[in-house]
């Protein structure tokens, strides 16, 4: 048997994560620097481990409820209302999921068709487009713009707009530009939308990660609030990438939608995980102001290093990434990175990953180390002089 014919054509078809490519190159290079990938440097509050750790002494290791558990999903709902002015039920209106990046994939499952067209803002997260593909939908791709500080603008979407369009996934703040979405752009937004048959895929997990005011969900808006899905998770803003940890909310037709998904491809997130989120929900404010103060100061020795040493680095207000451009250097995204890897042991990922609008352009991190900021921009210092 040739096994690849077996593989399916949509499969084959699906190129792979331009994240991870040098993610992997990196961890086998001795004296390396990373800014590649998203993860905090944190670790997972001690008060937040020390819940799920309870749980496990208490012998708490078994199946929770599909959808997990009800005070999670009671917190989850409180903390929403408390923060965002979105209210949910959590009966009906909230199933606690593997990361965020589960939730992606059963609402694109759960809502559209083969033929059914899915806008996709881009430079933006690396799963959107193949999760669209292979729920069998068609992705519409919109190149934001550096000049426009990347944020989506009504024009740029009312052109995307057809007969077909099912879904516009909202990315902000946005991974890997850092660009956010103020009330006034919303307002834009939601003025093209309030009386269309849409969903909006709202991709709010960097929601605790901004630095020029707080952040605004359009969910919030009550003539958005039945027609958006939001999407959050505790991966970012609690330091908790190990314990693979989302939620998503929304109109109970959805939810009860993705629920049966949910049911039969996952069952039930990872229980202790769901003790130590409770913990997080009830007590860890102060943790996420602390990290949020760290990163800000992270984000203004990132951009003004880049600036410093001639690359264009407009100023990011979310997440925590940094999008220098790299077209005054002459090479494109993908040989400035394998370069720079090779060269001066600096992992940085292509603009390219994001989507080929993110050509000329670089991502880097800085939840990371300042000490390791400061070396690895040296490093880059070097390696553009060089050129």
């Amino acid at each position: 048997m040739n096994m690849s014919e077996m593989i399916s054509p949509t499969i084959k078809g699906i190129p792979p994560s331009g994240i991870r490519k040098f993610f992997d190159l990196v961890n086998e290079m001795k004296d390396a620097i990373s800014l590649s990938i998203g993860e905090p440097d944190f670790v997972t509050p001690w008060n937040v481990r020390e819940a799920g750790i309870y749980s496990l002494e208490k012998g708490h290791t078994h199946y929770s409820p599909n959808a997990g558990f009800m005070e999670l999903r009671v917190e989850i709902c409180k903390y929403l209302s408390r923060k965002y002015n979105v209210d949910y039920n959590p009966k009906n209106q909230v199933i606690v999921t593997v990361g965020g990046s589960e939730a992606i994939d059963i609402a694109l499952r759960s809502l559209v068709s083969p033929g059914d067209e899915v806008i996709i803002p881009e430079p933006s997260y690396v799963s959107y487009k193949p999760c669209a593909i292979l729920a069998g939908a068609k992705p519409v791709t919109l190149n934001l713009r550096v000049e426009d500080e990347f944020r989506l603008t009504p024009e740029l979407l009312e052109k995307a707009i057809t007969p077909k369009t099912k879904v516009l996934i909202l990315p902000f703040p946005n991974n890997p530009t850092g660009a956010i979405m103020t009330k006034e752009d919303l307002d834009k937004i939601v003025d093209v939308l309030k009386d269309k048959n849409i969903v909006v895929l709202s991709d709010e997990i960097y929601a605790e990660l901004t630095y020029g005011g707080k952040h605004i969900s359009i969910a919030s808006y009550p003539e958005m609030k039945d027609k958006t899905l939001m999407i959050n998770g505790f991966s970012k803003s609690y330091a908790m990438t190990g314990w693979r940890l989302g939620y998503t909310c929304g109109h109970p037709d959805l939810i009860a939608a993705m629920y049966k998904i949910h049911q039969y491809a996952i069952m039930c997130s990872p229980t202790t995980a769901q003790y130590a989120a409770v913990e997080a929900l009830k007590n860890s404010d102060s943790d996420i102001q602390m990290m949020n103060r760290e990163y800000n100061r992270r984000r203004r020795v990132m951009v003004d290093g880049f600036r410093k040493i001639g690359l264009d680095c407009f100023e990011p207000l979310g997440a925590f990434y940094v999008f220098p451009c790299i077209k005054s250097t002459g090479l494109n995204s993908e040989q400035f990175c394998e370069r720079l890897l090779s060269e001066e042991k600096v992992a940085i990922i292509p603009g390219t990953a994001f989507g080929e609008c993110g050509e000329g352009f670089i991502r880097a991190c800085y939840a990371y180390s300042t000490e390791n900021i400061i070396e690895a921009l040296k490093r880059v210092g070097k390696f553009v002089n060089s050129l």
